[in-house]
């Protein structure tokens, strides 16, 4: 190299800091020649050998680029580029040889050992020093985009964390939407909205308000449910009628505006009054607030959600509620005021459907004086034996049990309407209280014949008397028969009332009685509606006409016309009698036992044939689709003997089993049934456990009626006291 030579200084922009550049080369005089061409645009440090620069490194600085003679003694140039490359602190620092080697490939070498430039020697200063500032540029340049992909780097993970979290709360928003959409639980369904808000926004706490129909916000419900909420409601307008807009809440809910609040402190718009002091007496300072309306669709506020003191999600601290944030709790509110409305309106209907299903029920008890009370005691008996069976854990009732307040509804109801199929029976049949009975007690029409048969025989005595017979002979003849004539209709009274058993030599007193005669003097046939006329036959005999005392007559047979008993769709196994009703008088009066012909005994059946094919044909919902089971099957046995499909054991369901308990025992202990005497408790328990013995109903069913103390219960809640007797229970269980 020759001497060094006077070149212009590269000094850097003025504030900026020069590169520092390390060189070794044991050829002293050329190593300070390439410092003296450096120092005046760098900062140089030199080194006569490769030990020097490594002992340099471990203490000081890394430089911005190296200058490495190739032949050095020791450590030779290619030795210490390899150390510098594997070592990760210099590795991307550029290495330059500057070197007097002749070897062919020594260059490709050093290039194959990473060094970025190759300078054979004799070199001069102006080749050299554009070559290291060509190389400091390009790692100039490199650490820039270094660093703009690092900053880019945490952007997009910046970016990335932001999104996750946007993603986070948008998978929250729409699990809540999930779950609040499916929710039919009113309580369970605002707390999720409470607790869901509270997530996405990430607050200390939060309250729901529910507008009522007389013009008030309701507290509902608060995130922390420990502390009772207040009694007082917000309302809505001034006695004066004037809106009121001091309160945050109020505000919201007469506007439908979301109201941000930083800083409760500073708050000038609204009286935070309230506010402020249940912070000093909670001891939870409230500094942000943010109240969401809750609007169903495009309809009016129905509620009103507020969040109290939004939290960094880094430091923990209380801070104001980002903006980003407040779209996503307003569609949170909107989908939880959608979800409200759609539960309000579904407990609107089922509130509406229970009314009109007790409705029904208190309009047949209504319907008959002697059967008040049948339809609302007979659900309550039920309920009461179906507690008891859900609670038992071993045995055949072990796996019985209602898993929801919907399967409780469900049987409640077909509780309700087990005899709802009773509207279309007449009054006149389920009350019959003696043979002759329909709309009125036709004894009375028997008794005016008696009546006209008496002043016959009065008036032939009469006539006897003025024929010149003995008055003695004919007043005696007239006394027996009227003597005759009262202990006949004595009879037939007695027959009427059905207390005692038709034997054979009744009947046949009753068919001689009936085949005493009459003179009929009018046309029974005016007056009648075309109905009943036309069961008479075609042709009216002559008048007068004489007639049988008691008569079966065509006009008594009332014909059946179409039946839901005779429709094979339903499955009923029901004899069906021929006629809808027999009134012959005399088939009336023959009836053995009670007060109803099979006629009549079928129509009081047929109720029950009623019930399953008018809920049978409701569009009943899902969750009610047992109602018709649960109300129609009552009247069967476990052996197939009842009515109205003859079902069996296999057949009946526990709830099935438990409504015919209940069925026959409140009807054994009612004590307003015109045909029936009072029973007390004892007799009704004894004929219970007959019909347990008959397998009418189930023996596990009624020992856990009698174990549970149920029937006394029961008893003490609707029975006269004088009906309560001490039971023995013992002779009636196993």
């Amino acid at each position: 190299m020759s001497d060094p030579l006077p070149l212009p200084s590269h000094l850097p922009e003025p504030g900026q800091v020069q590169p520092l550049i390390y060189a070794v080369d044991d050829q002293v005089r050329d190593l300070q020649t390439v410092g003296h061409w450096l120092q005046r645009s760098y900062r140089v440090r030199l080194f006569d050998s490769g030990a020097a620069l490594l002992e340099a490194l471990a203490e000081g600085p890394v430089p911005d680029l190296f200058l490495l003679d190739l032949l050095m003694p020791g450590m030779a140039g290619d030795e210490l580029c390899t150390r510098l490359k594997a070592d990760e602190a210099t590795r991307d620092v550029p290495v330059l040889f500057l070197t007097a080697a002749t070897d062919p490939d020594a260059e490709s070498s050093a290039f194959h050992l990473g060094a970025e430039d190759y300078i054979p020697k004799p070199v001069r200063p102006e080749v050299l020093l554009a070559r290291v500032q060509l190389h400091l540029k390009i790692r100039q340049t490199q650490r820039l985009l270094q660093q703009k992909n690092i900053d880019l780097d945490q952007q997009v993970r910046r970016n990335t964390g932001q999104l996750a979290e946007a993603n986070q709360k948008l998978e929250q928003l729409v699990q809540i939407g999930l779950d609040m959409g499916v929710e039919r639980d009113r309580m369970v369904l605002l707390r999720k909205i409470v607790q869901g808000g509270r997530h996405i926004a990430n607050c200390v706490a939060g309250t729901v308000f529910l507008k009522t129909d007389h013009n008030t916000l309701r507290f509902e419900i608060r995130t922390n449910e420990e502390e009772p909420l207040p009694r007082a409601e917000l309302p809505l307008y001034e006695s004066s009628g004037e809106p009121i807009h001091r309160c945050v809440a109020t505000h919201v809910a007469l506007t439908g505006e979301t109201v941000v609040i930083d800083d409760v402190y500073t708050e000038t718009r609204f009286d935070l009054s309230g506010t402020k002091r249940f912070s000093e007496e909670s001891g939870i300072r409230t500094i942000s607030m943010l109240t969401v309306p809750m609007v169903p669709r495009e309809g009016e506020v129905i509620g009103v959600v507020q969040f109290i003191n939004a939290l960094d999600p880094h430091s923990g601290a209380v801070t104001v509620f980002p903006p980003e944030l407040l779209r996503m709790l307003q569609a949170m509110a909107a989908q939880a005021a959608v979800a409200l409305d759609n539960l309000m309106l579904v407990e609107s209907q089922q509130a509406l459907m229970d009314s009109l299903f007790r409705l029904i029920a208190g309009a047949i008890d209504a319907k008959s004086p002697y059967t008040g009370g049948h339809c609302e005691r007979v659900p309550e008996l039920a309920f009461m034996l179906a507690r008891e069976a859900s609670e038992v854990q071993s045995g055949p009732l072990a796996a019985f049990g209602f898993s929801s307040e919907s399967e409780w509804r469900e049987f409640r109801i077909g509780a309700w309407l087990h005899d709802c199929g009773k509207v279309t029976s007449p009054e006149y049949v389920v009350d019959k209280a003696t043979k002759l009975e329909t709309i009125y007690n036709r004894i009375h029409e028997i008794r005016t014949r008696f009546e006209v048969l008496l002043r016959d025989a009065e008036i032939l005595a009469l006539k006897a008397i003025a024929g010149g017979e003995p008055a003695d002979a004919a007043w005696a003849a007239f006394e027996a028969r009227k003597a005759q004539l009262f202990d006949d209709f004595a009879f037939l009274a007695e027959c009427n009332l059905g207390g005692e058993f038709m034997a054979p030599e009744r009947i046949e007193r009753l068919q001689r009685i009936a085949d005493q005669t009459w003179w009929r003097h009018f046309d029974d046939r005016l007056g009648l509606a075309d109905a009943e006329l036309k069961r008479y036959p075609a042709g009216a005999p002559a008048l007068p006409v004489q007639e049988r005392l008691l008569t079966d007559r065509p006009e008594h047979l009332v014909p059946r016309t179409e039946s839901p008993a005779l429709d094979p769709q339903f499955g009923f196994q029901m004899k069906v009698p021929e006629y809808l009703y027999n009134r012959g008088e005399v088939h009336n009066l023959r009836i053995g036992r009670g007060t109803l012909t099979e006629e009549e005994r079928f129509k009081i059946n047929e109720h029950i044939i009623q019930t399953v094919v008018m809920l049978e044909r409701l569009p009943l919902p899902r969750d009610l689709r047992r109602v018709p089971e649960y109300a129609g099957t009552h009247h069967e046995t476990l052996i197939g003997t009842g009515y109205p499909r003859k079902l069996t054991d296999k057949d009946l369901s526990v709830p099935a089993r438990i409504m015919a308990i209940a069925d026959i025992f409140e009807a054994l202990t009612a004590n307003d049934r015109p045909y029936k005497k009072v029973k007390s408790l004892s007799e009704s328990i004894r004929i219970l456990h007959q019909f347990k013995k008959d397998r009418h109903i189930d023996p596990v069913l009624f020992d856990l009626f009698l174990q549970s103390g149920i029937y006394k219960a029961y008893a003490d809640r609707f029975l006269m006291p004088e009906q309560i007797d001490e039971v023995d229970i013992a002779p009636y269980l196993g």
